[in-house]
């Protein structure tokens, strides 16, 4: 069956950096569009960062941009997410998915298939 199993996540002061990792296995990793989603306490589900299938798009929320990265390595069935510059609003249970129908950017919880089990962010002022 499809896995997506997230790492990275910890605590961090507020301007440092934390590099998340989603690795996948189950499914033809190449042909899904992957993104990263966020959800803080007493919040809804929020889109973080879209990479299309082979890399060549990229996608991110305005809270994010120039401040996160996300980057895939087909080889070996993995996504990131550099996140840098570190704010205490970004604390939240992070998220990856895999969309196989996507039209690009898909930026909705409904557009994605698979999900993760989440890796918690914790930003300190």
């Amino acid at each position: 069956q499809v896995q997506l199993v997230e790492s990275g996540g910890g605590l961090v002061q507020a301007g440092g950096s934390l590099r998340l990792s989603c690795a996948a296995s189950g499914l033809t990793f190449s042909s899904y569009v992957m993104g990263w989603f966020r959800q803080a306490v007493g919040k809804e589900r929020e889109f973080v960062a879209a990479i299309s299938w082979y890399a060549a798009s990229t996608h991110y929320a305005d809270s994010v941009k120039g401040r996160f990265t996300i980057s895939r390595d087909n080889a070996k069935n993995t996504v990131y997410l550099q996140m840098n510059s570190l704010k205490p609003e970004d604390t939240a249970v992070y998220y990856c998915a895999a969309d196989r129908h996507s039209v690009w950017a898909p930026v909705g919880v409904a557009d994605y298939d698979y999900w993760g089990q989440g890796t918690q962010v914790t930003v300190s002022s």
